[in-house]
């Protein structure tokens, strides 16, 4: 019966994402960016300002910053797909897999801007802070709650659940091979710290999320870069090894193109989560004058997430020659990679990675859960059982054989994205004038403010009245 429904899961994933999710995402990430005039490309440098700034700007008002929401949502991105989902492309798709997760993540930047601003436009008050996200702008802008409540559904399973027992799981496995701990050991102290920090709301959230989140991206990277450069000699044959496998004639004669493809881009958007639907529950939280603001803040975390630190895998594993090694694969393989370069300590590091990155990454799929089981219903009850069935699906993670799980994960990321960029693209052209009003008071010199009634017929941006 397990076998079945096994079989069953991994037919409809192939059927989703070999034809719906791919041409979906690629279809409304060139759409978005050329009628945002490549918006991720061009406000790059403003993307680092408006980050900066954002670090204080709800100081003393009781609001999650832009730079905490910045925070939040690169917490959920930044998990076990950069460490383990990149190994996985790589050993699975060869190294052309890495090319197309840059692809996916550059064009995905207009998709996450796109997706973040309505966030933003159609938030709503919740006592000092805001929520919202696409089943706010489902119901509030498209009028189908209904579509909210589905995606509301998915997400909660998805992220709260289903993708937290599998972060549990590469946490436990790491300790248990870096350091020996048993993995009911790692399993119940992770989810004694899930249920300190989840049971404090969203600003305790916020601020474990702002003072982790950066210094373990930080470290992960000054690494990489201390392996790129030790072997620096080997970087053109690296990029080689990348646009061949992405391109090559060989691979093609062979279909390793479509292997490289299918992974680069299922593991990117698992990584990086564009256009998803995740990443604008965050971006809603956040206190700031222009929704344009976070959209551009939620861009960079695409960027930070793929090109930075994916990348930052990437080459640690590429450098090592270790993934043509049988039986090496995820998180092993990603360990096996940095012992390669720096010895023993390396697997420790690694471990201590991953639960900064997994840790992250369980709270802030938490209150992806949390602001959309309000939507559906604001009784606390519910939301107080949500909260023990995340802890409990934390320590059934750590101890469970995840395959069927991981498998679940790939096939509700492919609904939401769907449910997702339909909205995005019916509700494309009010992010589009948002845009055009940031541009517009940009070019006078002023520091942008919205007000709803700058778009013609916006209605139900509550927060954006005078």
């Amino acid at each position: 019966m397990s076998q079945m429904l096994s079989n069953f899961i991994n037919q409809a994933n192939n059927l989703l994402w070999s034809y719906v999710i791919i041409a979906l995402l690629i279809s409304a990430g060139l759409y978005f960016s050329l009628r945002t005039r490549f918006v991720q490309l061009r406000y790059f440098k403003e993307m680092f300002k408006l980050l900066t700034e954002g670090t204080g700007s709800a100081k003393g008002t009781g609001h999650v910053s832009s730079f905490q929401a910045f925070c939040i949502s690169t917490a959920s991105r930044v998990g076990t797909g950069n460490l383990a989902g990149v190994a996985t492309a790589i050993t699975v798709g060869g190294p052309g897999a890495v090319f197309w997760m840059w692809t996916i993540a550059l064009i995905g930047g207009a998709s996450s801007f796109v997706e973040s601003t309505l966030a933003q436009v159609y938030k709503i008050k919740d006592g000092e802070n805001y929520r919202g996200g696409p089943a706010y702008y489902m119901e509030r802008a498209l009028g189908k709650r209904w579509m909210g409540i589905l995606f509301s559904i998915l997400i909660t399973i998805c992220f709260g659940l289903v993708f937290n027992s599998v972060q549990a799981n590469t946490i436990s496995q790491a300790f248990d091979k870096a350091f020996g701990i048993k993995t009911y050991v790692t399993g119940s102290v992770i989810a004694v710290l899930t249920a300190f920090i989840i049971f404090g709301g969203v600003k305790r959230i916020a601020k474990t999320a702002e003072a982790i989140v950066p210094v373990m991206a930080i470290a992960y990277v000054v690494v990489a870069l201390f392996i790129v450069v030790k072997n620096i000699n080997l970087i053109p044959h690296v990029f080689g090894m990348i646009i061949k496998g992405a391109f090559g004639v060989k691979q093609a004669i062979g279909g390793g193109i479509g292997a490289a493809i299918m992974m680069g881009i299922k593991r990117g958007l698992f990584s990086n989560e564009a256009g998803m639907g995740s990443a604008p529950n965050a971006a809603a939280t956040a206190h700031t004058t222009h929704p344009a603001k976070q959209g551009l803040i939620q861009t960079l975390s695409v960027f930070t997430d793929t090109l930075l630190i994916c990348s930052a895998t990437a080459f640690i594993i590429l450098t090592s020659g270790e993934y043509v090694k049988d039986g090496l694969t995820g998180i092993k393989l990603t360990q096996s990679a940095l012992i390669y370069h720096v010895g023993g300590w390396g697997s420790i590091f690694i471990a201590v990675c991953i639960f900064l990155f997994a840790y992250s990454s369980v709270i802030g799929n938490y209150y992806y859960g949390e602001t959309n089981i309000e939507f559906i219903n604001s009784n606390k009850t519910y939301l107080t059982l949500y909260r023990l069935l995340v802890v409990g699906m934390v320590m059934w993670g750590s101890v469970a054989s995840l395959q069927i799980v991981w498998d679940l994960a790939d096939l509700f990321m492919g609904l939401m994205a769907v449910l997702n960029i339909i909205a995005i693209l019916m509700l494309g052209s009010v992010a589009f004038k948002v845009l055009k009003d940031y541009e517009g008071q940009k070019r006078q010199g002023l520091d942008p403010k919205f007000k709803a009634k700058n778009i013609e017929g916006l209605k139900n941006a509550d927060c954006w009245e005078e």
